[in-house]
């Protein structure tokens, strides 16, 4: 399939089966996966073929805490082969990671959603003779975590999680899940919801999604804040994922890796498709398919959607972006940057994080997004 970019908004024509299968990619290397790293960072029997680079200052990035599990995973490899390389990454919020980025205390950031025109505008000032791009590398779901005792396999919609997270709906048996839930033993609880308090990507894409299917149901701009009415708050995806692990009755919205790792379970999504959609990476992938490419140049901002209603399709997916400067890198720390995006985006790296429950992007954008990074100067 080819990737097309035709006027503003380019359609990303990715076929599903691409994306999915490249849940089970190969890592890179030989069959017994005894593979040695090039550049000065010596070698690894356990770790994939990565061009290190040479030697450089440690390179240091902050942001988003829904890719922080997949940040985790791909340091470590890159770690375990590239030994005199140093990478360090502090979460704070998609928020706080472009603000780092845009002051210069950073050599990139993560954020869940792309910069807005007037963060590029800023990142002018540090990035001299270029600007900061969106590069699209880790790839995931959000998912409605909840911990109800007795209810296993909860159905939700976008007007009554909405509706949840705004306090209009006070009351687990409330009738409007109750009609989404023939048959479950819902409880006469109260519900306890917990949002981020973090500036947010995640927060934005939940937002956004909200402003798509909850039929003026959500009465907010979509944002980066939280702007809902009651409910708690936790700081970053580990912290509201550890509160719905810890309170009866509560709800929150989190990385699926999170919701793995801490044994949450997942609400299930009924976006007018014949069935409720399941929060899979494979019924992610069938919403990432139809992605499309709103950026331009080397920039490649991605326009999702939310409102998706095709059969086996996840509404609720966001991508991670790797913000960095397309020219006026430092120097200390362009080989570094260069090389550690590179082994993230590719086949070993997207599939590390695939085991992890995030879901690798398809190759036709990984290519786009590695020749991106090839040409960061």
């Amino acid at each position: 399939m080819k990737l097309q970019r035709n006027g503003r908004s380019k359609a990303l024509a990715i076929g599903a089966m691409a994306l999915v299968s490249s849940l089970s990619l190969a890592a890179c290397g030989s069959d017994d996966n005894n593979t040695t790293a090039t550049g000065s960072g010596g070698s690894s029997s356990a770790a994939p073929a990565i061009d290190c680079g040479p030697k450089q200052a440690p390179l240091v990035s902050a942001g988003s805490t829904a890719q922080g599990n997949a940040i985790d995973i791909l340091k470590n490899n890159f770690g375990a082969a590239c030994k005199d390389t140093t990478i360090n990454y502090g979460g704070g919020g998609s928020g706080a990671g472009v603000q780092q980025f845009n002051q210069g205390k950073i050599q990139f950031a993560g954020s869940d959603s792309a910069l807005k025109p007037a963060e590029v505008d800023a990142s002018k000032a540090v990035c001299t003779g270029g600007q900061g791009i969106n590069l699209p590398v880790v790839a995931g779901l959000i998912s409605i975590v909840y911990n109800v005792e007795g209810v296993d396999n909860l159905v939700l919609d976008g007007p009554t999680i909405a509706k949840i997270f705004d306090s209009q709906i006070t009351k687990w048996n409330d009738s409007a899940i109750a009609a989404l839930n023939p048959g479950a033993k819902l409880p006469d609880a109260d519900i306890q919801a917990f949002h981020r308090t973090d500036d947010s990507g995640t927060t934005e894409n939940l937002t956004k999604y909200f402003a798509k299917t909850s039929g003026g149901a959500w009465s907010y701009p979509a944002s980066k804040a939280w702007a809902g009415k009651g409910g708690q708050g936790a700081s970053g995806s580990a912290g509201v994922s550890a509160q719905v692990k810890q309170v009866k009755n509560s709800v929150s919205y989190a990385e699926l890796s999170y919701a793995q790792s801490n044994n949450l379970k997942s609400a299930a999504i009924n976006t007018g498709a014949a069935k409720p959609v399941e929060a899979t990476a494979v019924n992610a992938a069938n919403t990432f398919s139809k992605a499309q490419i709103a950026g331009t140049g080397s920039d490649l901002a991605l326009t999702l959607d939310y409102a998706t209603k095709d059969e086996g399709s996840y509404p609720l997916v966001l991508v991670t972006y790797e913000i960095v400067c397309d020219k006026g890198n430092k120097a200390d720390t362009l080989d570094a940057l260069k090389a550690f995006l590179t082994y993230s985006i590719s086949d070993a790296g997207q599939k590390a994080i695939g085991d992890a429950g995030y879901v690798p992007l398809p190759k036709e954008l990984t290519g786009k997004v590695t020749a991106a990074v090839k040409a960061l100067a």
